[in-house]
């Protein structure tokens, strides 16, 4: 790492060091934010102590974020247009991402100072909106174009929809444990407990069902939410110092074969399709420009993109025998490729087997382009597992008496933790970001109405607000300061 940036301007390098100390403050924030909501339930139940519940679940969170992959990382970045990844420099990279973390880390304090379980998915995807929007009107670019609108409904989806599934899940979980163990002393609460049994810890088989669950929302909290900070980090790598982290230089000789391999497949792809794609690529037809536009990804050029790939990666075995600007450039034409790819798989006419191997192909051409470098891992999965460890207690009070008008109990604390881990699980697997936060709340949410506890007006009220309010108040404030950052560097 040291040695690839020993040749760097001191202002790049300082700007370089100062965005990456951002990051990791935000996923350290992000740490004791999120994963009190991981703990809650096991620290209120007594399962664990505290200070132990908080030690396992950072540990947890490391090693979630180390073999967690980088699906959602790179879902995170595709919010923002290919033209804005590929276009991107130095000054324009620095106001990108100063603007996104300013935006999420005041509004994730903000929610945490009064102990609101808000979404840091929420805040981290709003600002990227934000600064989305924000250069396509500098940029004088339709909005329709500032945004990659169809990864934003496909994250919003799962967002809205990840709360919902928890709230019923959980309640129906509860229902469930209800009807098969109805006089089980897993209902009792733990206040409840201490006064019939005089003990303080809840049954055994309940109380290792708390840990074993807690121990997996802090696992599955770290393999989704932390490649969040990863996406950020490649972000400000590739914006600021992009000759050296555009493409993986780590790349073998067989990985760079598959990509250059994988461009000819995609060409031959088209002409096998040309009957159906002929006219949307303009295949076979001459064009006024050699390449691709500076500031777009244009369809109809995708045969001299391929054209350009094929030639910038003749005789290639090794990426770093390729200067700065021609690796730019080929992550360049990358990023066109798939994202035309992308378009094309969506439109009709194409049979269910061929749509399959595009897919395939599209992952063959950013195979050297998405990645994240080990040391970028670590040090996000430390920045998280380190914030785990403090400022937990606001919100684990929340979660543990105010969202219920009584105590929860030790079934409605395995209902809720089960369900938020096997739905964010889940989430991983389809490299979608959703928030634990919203998860677990609804979880905790939908066991208090199955258990006819009643739920607290003014939590829930306030806990919704933050859930409608983060969006655009990330958006607006990413996009304000996107706007002033630009007037100052540009």
């Amino acid at each position: 790492m040291f040695d690839l940036l020993s040749g760097l301007d001191a202002w790049v390098l300082v700007s370089l060091v100062l965005a990456l100390a951002f990051v990791l403050f935000f996923e350290f924030i992000n740490g004791f934010h999120d994963t009190a909501n991981a703990v809650a339930t096991v620290i209120y139940t007594n399962a664990m102590p505290a200070h132990l519940a908080v030690i396992l679940s950072g540990i947890f969170n490391f090693l979630g974020v180390l073999l967690g992959g980088v699906g959602v990382a790179y879902a995170i970045v595709h919010l923002l247009p290919v033209e804005l990844l590929i276009n991107v420099n130095t000054g324009h990279g620095l106001a990108m991402v100063f603007s996104l973390l300013t935006a999420a880390i005041a509004w994730n304090l903000g929610t945490w100072y009064f102990g609101i379980p808000a979404s840091s998915s929420h805040t981290l995807i709003g600002s990227i909106l934000g600064v989305g929007l924000a250069n396509a009107l500098i940029s004088e670019i339709s909005l329709a174009d500032g945004v990659n609108w169809q990864k934003a409904i496909d994250i919003g989806i799962s967002l809205v929809l990840s709360p919902m599934a928890g709230f019923a899940v959980a309640a129906l979980l509860l229902l469930g444990l209800r009807w098969w163990l109805p006089v089980s002393k897993m209902h009792n609460t733990p206040e409840s407990r201490k006064e019939i049994k005089g003990k303080k810890h809840p049954p055994f088989w309940n109380r290792l069902v708390l840990v074993l669950s807690a121990m997996a929302v802090s696992f599955v909290h770290g393999s989704n939410d932390g490649q969040k900070g990863i996406g950020l980090i490649m972000l400000v790598l590739i914006g600021i110092v992009p000759g050296l982290f555009v493409l993986d230089l780590n790349s073998t000789t067989y990985q760079i074969e598959r990509t250059r391999d994988a461009t000819l497949h995609l060409s031959q792809f088209y002409e096998r399709n040309q009957a159906t794609l002929g006219d949307y690529l303009a295949l076979g037809k001459s064009n006024d420009t050699d390449l691709p536009e500076l500031f777009r990804c244009e369809p109809k050029q995708t045969e001299m993109t391929i054209a350009a790939l094929l030639a910038d990666l003749k005789n290639v075995t090794d990426y770093n025998a390729l200067d700065a600007e021609k690796r730019i450039e080929v992550r360049r034409y990358l990023l066109c490729l798939d994202d035309t790819a992308k378009k094309v798989g969506k439109l009709e006419g194409l049979s269910a087997r061929e749509k399959a191997d595009l897919n395939k192909l599209r992952k063959d051409l950013t195979a050297t382009t998405e990645y994240a470098p080990f040391w970028v891992i670590f040090a996000v999965a430390l920045a998280l597992g380190i914030g785990t460890m403090v400022g937990w207690k606001r919100v684990v009070l929340t979660v543990g008496e105010k969202i219920g008008k009584q105590g929860m109990t030790y079934a409605q604390g395995m209902a809720a933790q089960i369900t938020a881990a096997c739905a964010i699980g889940m989430a991983n697997v389809f490299s979608l970001p959703v928030s634990t936060t919203h998860v677990l709340s609804s979880g905790v949410a939908g066991t208090m109405v199955a258990n006819k506890s009643g739920l607290q007006g003014g939590t829930v009220r306030t806990i919704l607000l933050a859930w409608v309010l983060t969006l655009p108040t990330t958006v607006c404030l990413a996009a304000g300061l996107f706007w002033l950052a630009t007037r100052f560097v540009g």
